[in-house]
């Protein structure tokens, strides 16, 4: 993927991971649209990194994925990748306790509905592009949930698998799809001081640049890398297999 002249969006682009990647893009020359439900955030994104393209979008429901493309393409019509990273990981009750089903509805319309509807929004127009680009941001913990996550862990695993049906189903088109699988990063993902533990911003976000670069279609990072090989080393024969 060349790092430059490309026109970008970016969900979840105000902060976080979103944003580590979002102004290294636009530092590297490409135009960065970063989309958030929150107007204060994406402001401040702006003030640390000018280049950026800040726009208020919400995509947790189906009216507000349709009139982000709406208005995407008709201000950016150059428009050739599109970053599904928007993600919400929620500290819910135990299972065995009574549940808030709204936040567990969030979680799946953020985590899951939402890249899978994008995609099949911005497939039409990224067809149309001489090179486009949709690349998906799932986790490490798509491959091995850990159990007080259930809801988060189960989108993530949905988001994977939706990948690689979609990598298999474009693989004629000009559309190539990318998959960046983060470990624990050290972000405010769920909460101030919960992801202390995770690894470096700055370090996985150079990491996913260099990948994107080589075009590398699927890559990880320490903890989450051994875990995709680990799952790609027992599936990948039989997913070819089955997909012929």
């Amino acid at each position: 993927m060349e790092l430059k002249g490309n026109t970008i969006l970016i969900t979840g682009g105000g902060s976080g991971i979103g944003f580590a990647l979002a102004s290294r893009l636009a530092k590297a020359g490409s135009k960065v649209i970063i989309c958030g439900r929150r107007l204060k955030q994406l402001e401040e994104a702006k003030k640390e990194c000018p280049e950026l393209i800040p726009l208020c979008a919400d995509i947790s429901t189906a009216k507000g994925r349709e009139e982000l493309l709406n208005e995407v393409l008709r201000k950016f019509p150059d428009l050739n990748v599109l970053i599904n990273n928007a993600g919400i990981q929620s500290r819910l009750p135990p299972l065995i306790e009574k549940q808030d089903w709204s936040k567990h509805e969030l979680e799946i319309s953020t985590n899951l509905e939402a890249p899978m509807h994008l995609a099949m929004l911005f497939i039409p127009h990224l067809r149309r592009q001489k090179s486009s680009y949709i690349i998906n941001v799932t986790s490490g913990l798509a491959f091995v949930p850990i159990s007080f996550l259930p809801t988060y862990c189960a989108t993530k695993a949905a988001l994977h698998s939706f990948t690689l049906t979609l990598r298999h189903q474009l693989k004629s088109t000009p559309i190539q799809v990318v998959e960046i699988i983060p470990p624990a990063v050290n972000t405010d993902l769920g909460g101030k001081g919960l992801h202390t533990h995770g690894v470096n911003l700055d370090e996985f976000a150079d990491h996913c640049i260099k990948h994107l670069a080589q075009s590398d279609p699927e890559f990880g990072f320490e903890t989450s890398e051994t875990r995709r090989l680990a799952v790609k080393q027992a599936t990948q024969g039989i997913f070819e297999q089955m997909n012929k």
